[in-house]
């Protein structure tokens, strides 16, 4: 269900459906423990990693980028910490006009990030924790399945299999029921673009037209409507 990249036909339309109205975001922090490094202020354009700012770190982990954008939408800040090391250095957040503050700690960059000021990034950060608890249960289960001995028993390996079924659809389900419930936030429409894209248009449609005004008009909600048109048309 999940995709680790978005289908390039959604990622143009989250391109195409963005317009600059003139608000503006200031992202700042602290990543405490930092002495050296450069720090990027990212997001996708075109089906490709941008860097809108970038700021070099020399003694002092504070930072502070400003950026214009029309709607809440998904940011990244990029930690080159110049250690030879990807791991741990780039945080995802729902940025949206106003101040967004994010403090972290170096060498745990992602994973110690507290980021304050987006109430769209507080429901991203509600509905991730469920779909972990989904993620690791699946990969328990895969786990259990790749076991050797395990293997001999055509039994469990059904057993396993069928939990493993209902573990993706109970975690599909989830999804769209979080999108339904959440029509007046910008998460809504992510999460149908970029989690249940492949859902029966049918409940697609019900996302779309459960979301309030301004979500709807707003950049990833104008980005779902076009989406549905275009497999509309191809029905």
């Amino acid at each position: 269900m999940k995709k680790l990249l978005l289908p390039l036909f959604i990622v143009m339309l989250l391109v195409n459906c963005s317009e600059t109205t003139g608000e503006s975001m200031t992202v700042s922090g602290n990543v405490k423990g930092l002495k050296k490094g450069v720090l990027y202020l990212q997001k996708v354009a075109d089906s490709t990693l941008i860097t809108l700012d970038s700021l070099e770190i020399n003694g002092d982990g504070n930072f502070s980028f400003e950026t214009a954008l029309e709607s809440p939408e998904i940011f990244y800040l990029y930690l080159n910490k110049e250690d030879k090391n990807d791991v741990n250095d780039r945080i995802t957040f729902f940025g949206e006009p106003g101040i967004i503050t994010i403090n972290s700690i170096w060498n745990a960059f992602d994973t110690k990030a507290v980021i304050e000021g987006s109430e769209t990034h507080k429901k991203l950060e509600e509905y991730r924790k469920v779909m972990t608890r989904f993620n690791t249960q699946n990969l328990e289960l895969i786990s259990a399945a790749n076991n050797p001995e395990t293997q001999e028993d055509m039994e469990v390996m059904d057993s396993l299999r069928k939990a493993n079924d209902k573990n993706i659809l109970r975690s599909y389900l989830y999804s769209l029921n979080f999108a339904l419930n959440n029509k007046n936030s910008h998460i809504a429409p992510y999460i149908a673009l970029t989690e249940v894209s492949d859902a029966n248009i049918i409940y697609l449609d019900s996302i779309y037209n459960s979301l309030s005004p301004e979500v709807a008009n707003a950049k990833y909600g104008r980005a779902l409507e076009s989406y549905l048109e275009g497999i509309r048309s191809n029905q």
